[in-house]
C-alpha cells in the first residue's frame, strides 16, 4: 500500500510541474508489446506507377527501392482509391486515411461557382520565408485542409511531444504530409532553396542559413544529365529519344540536357528546369539529411516517436515532360533510387535501422502518352477541353436557348449556369441530364455524372461510380462529372505542348500505386496480394504508434501485415 502511495505521489507530482508521462505510456502499451519506432518515415514519389517498380526491379539498388520492396510488406494491388488522381488529393490522402470529399482537397486547384481560382493550400494570410514572392498559387499553409493527420494526432497524444516535419519538391507536397501541426519544406523555383512559411515559424532556424550559406542548389548549374549506365543496351526496355518532344520549361527530348543553359549565373530559369530531372530531387535528399540531424529526428529528447515525410516530386515533372515510357523516365527512376538508398543511409546513422518504420507510396500514378498507346494498337486520343465544351454547349443553346450552359472547367468536369436554367424556368435535373448524355455522344467520353445524382447518392454501382463519388465535394466541387475513355488525355491545345501526357482518372494506370511498409520489429515481410488503399496508411500506422485514427478516416488496419495483432476482417 505505501509503494501503491509513492506510485501515484510520483504520478501527481509530474501532472502539477507540468510534465509529460504521455510518451512513456506511449512506449509501454502498444499493440503487440512491442515498443514504438523513434522514427515513422514516411517516403513518397509523386507520379510513380507501381508497374516502373516492377518493370526496371532488377535495375534497382539494394538499399534503395529494394529495401522496402524485399525486407517490408509490400501492398502489390494497392491504390489511390478515388478519381481524379492528383498531387493535392493523394499527399492528403495517405496520411489522413480519408477520401477528397472529407479532406476538402478534391484537386491541385479548382473554382468556386463565381469563378474564383483555389488553390488546394493557399492561404494570403502567410508568406514564404526566404523572400520568394508569394502569390495564389503558391503553397503556404494547411488552411483547406478539413482533416487532422497522423502527426497531428500523434502530438495530440502525447502532449506535442513528438516532432512532425515534412520535406517536398511542390508545396502540396510538404504541407500535405505536415499537417496542421508539424512543419513543412518545401522547394523554391525561384531560389533553389528549400523554405518555409509564416504559418510554421517566424523565421528559418540557424542551421537552415548555415545549411545555405555555401549555396548548394547551385552545384548542378551547367551540370548535364547524362544516362546512369553507358550501356545503351540497359535501356532498351524504354522507348528511344525523339518520340514525342515538348519545349517544357525550354527543354527538349533529348538526355544530356544542361541545366541553366543561356544563364551565365543560376537564376529562376535553372531553378524551375531543375525539377524536371534528378537534380532538384538529389538536392531534397541532401537538404532531408541536414535537417534529421540538425533537429535530432529520431531522437527525441521526451523518447516520444517523431515523424518525417518526404516527398520526392521530380518523377512527377519528369513524366509530364516526356512521359512514363521515355528514357528519360527509367533514367530518373535509377537515379533517384540511389539518391533514396544514400538517405536511408543517413537515416540507419543516425536513428539505427531497428528504431525506424518506413511507409513508401505514390500519390498517383501515370498514364502512357497517347501516341504511345495508339501505337500499341490501343483506341487512344488527345481531347481539347474547350473544343469539347463549346460543341456541347451549342448543342445544349438549340435545345434550352441558353448559351453557355456550361461556364466553366474545374478539376473533373463542369460547372453549370444555374442561375440562367432558373431563369428560364427549366428543371435543373433534366438539364444536368441533356447535357451528360451529349457528352456521351462525343469522342472520347467514357462517363458523365450530375450533381443530382452524386447528391442523392444515386450512382452506378460500379468502381468508377464510386471512386467519383469518393472525390466529389458537395460544396466545392463541379455540376457534371467528366471521365475520359482509357488512354485518352485532356488537353487545351497550345502553341507547344506542356505536358506530353498526365493522370487524373480513375483507370488503373493512375490509382495502382506502390505501398510499402518496413520495419522487422513492426511489420512482417511479404509480398500481400489482396487489394489495399492509399487511405489504409493512416490507421494502420495509429493502431502501431497506440494512437487515435485521424479525424475523417475510412480506412483499414492492414492487420496481416502487423507484428502482434491478429483480424481476419477484411474489406
Amino acid at each position: 500500500m505505501q509503494h501503491l502511495f509513492k506510485c501515484l505521489k510520483r504520478v501527481l507530482v509530474l501532472s502539477v510541474t507540468g510534465l509529460t508521462i504521455a510518451p512513456l505510456l506511449h512506449a509501454a502499451d502498444v499493440a503487440g508489446g512491442v515498443a514504438p519506432p523513434k522514427l515513422v518515415l514516411v517516403l513518397m514519389v509523386d507520379g510513380l506507377p507501381q508497374e516502373q517498380l516492377l518493370k526496371n526491379y532488377d535495375l534497382l539498388a539494394p538499399n534503395g527501392f529494394r529495401r522496402v520492396i524485399d525486407k517490408g510488406a509490400w501492398f502489390s494491388d494497392a491504390h489511390q482509391a478515388h478519381a481524379f488522381t492528383v498531387t493535392a488529393a493523394g499527399h492528403a490522402a495517405v496520411l489522413s486515411g480519408a477520401y477528397p470529399y472529407q479532406t476538402g482537397i478534391i484537386g491541385n486547384d479548382w473554382k468556386t461557382r463565381d469563378g474564383k481560382f483555389i488553390y488546394n493550400t493557399a492561404d494570403a494570410a502567410h508568406k514564404y520565408l526566404d523572400g520568394t514572392p508569394t502569390t495564389l498559387e503558391d503553397g503556404v499553409s494547411p488552411k483547406l485542409l478539413q482533416a487532422s493527420l497522423l502527426g497531428d494526432e500523434l502530438r495530440y497524444a502525447n502532449n506535442n511531444a513528438s516532432r512532425v516535419f515534412a520535406v517536398s519538391g511542390k508545396d502540396r507536397g510538404a504541407i500535405l504530409l505536415a499537417g496542421k501541426t508539424g512543419t513543412a519544406y518545401m522547394y523554391s523555383t525561384k531560389t533553389g532553396r528549400f523554405t518555409s512559411t509564416s504559418y510554421y515559424m517566424d523565421k528559418h532556424p540557424q542551421w537552415w542559413e548555415n545549411f545555405y550559406a555555401s549555396k548548394p542548389q547551385d552545384k548542378w548549374f551547367h551540370a548535364r544529365w547524362n544516362p546512369l549506365f553507358d550501356d545503351a543496351k540497359i535501356y532498351a526496355r524504354a522507348l528511344p529519344e525523339g518520340q514525342v518532344s515538348t519545349q517544357r520549361y525550354n527543354m527538349t527530348s533529348k538526355m544530356g540536357y544542361m541545366y541553366g543553359i543561356g544563364e551565365t549565373s543560376p537564376g529562376s530559369l535553372y531553378y524551375r528546369t531543375l525539377l524536371t530531372g534528378p537534380y532538384a530531387d538529389e538536392s531534397m535528399a541532401d537538404f532531408s539529411v541536414s535537417l534529421l540531424k540538425a533537429e535530432n529526428i529520431g531522437l527525441n529528447p521526451k523518447g516520444a516517436t517523431d515523424i518525417l515525410g518526404v516527398s520526392f516530386s521530380g518523377h512527377d515533372y519528369v513524366n509530364h515532360a516526356f512521359g512514363p515510357e521515355s528514357i528519360q523516365s527509367m533514367d530518373h527512376l535509377l537515379r533517384l533510387d540511389r539518391s533514396i538508398a544514400k538517405f536511408f543511409d543517413a537515416v540507419d546513422a543516425q536513428v539505427g535501422r531497428d528504431n525506424v518504420l518506413t511507409v513508401l507510396t505514390a500519390d498517383h500514378g501515370f498514364m502512357n502518352t497517347p501516341e504511345y498507346s495508339t501505337a500499341r494498337g490501343f483506341d487512344a486520343a488527345r481531347i481539347d477541353s474547350a473544343e469539347l465544351r463549346t460543341a456541347v454547349n451549342l448543342i445544349a443553346e438549340k435545345k434550352f436557348g441558353i448559351a453557355k450552359v456550361a461556364t466553366q472547367h474545374m478539376v473533373g468536369g463542369w460547372t453549370l449556369d444555374y442561375a440562367a436554367i432558373d431563369a428560364k424556368g427549366l428543371k435543373r435535373d433534366e438539364v444536368e441530364n441533356f447535357v451528360a448524355r451529349t457528352l456521351l455522344e462525343q469522342p472520347g467520353i467514357g462517363y458523365a455524372f450530375t450533381r443530382t445524382q452524386l447528391e442523392q447518392g444515386a450512382m452506378p454501382q460500379h468502381r468508377i461510380g464510386l471512386l467519383v463519388q469518393r472525390a466529389w465535394h458537395r460544396q466545392m466541387a463541379v455540376d457534371i462529372v467528366v471521365v475520359q475513355k482509357p488512354f485518352y488525355y485532356f488537353q487545351t491545345k497550345a502553341p507547344t505542348l506542356t505536358s506530353v501526357c498526365s493522370h487524373g482518372t480513375p483507370y488503373s494506370y493512375d490509382t495502382n500505386v506502390p505501398m510499402m511498409f518496413e520495419g522487422r520489429r513492426w511489420i512482417k515481410p511479404g509480398r500481400y496480394g489482396q487489394y489495399a488503399e492509399t487511405v489504409d496508411i493512416a490507421p494502420t500506422l495509429a493502431q502501431i504508434l497506440n494512437v487515435r485514427v485521424p479525424s475523417a478516416s475510412e480506412g483499414r488496419v492492414l492487420t496481416n501485415a502487423l507484428v502482434g495483432v491478429s483480424d481476419t476482417t477484411q474489406r
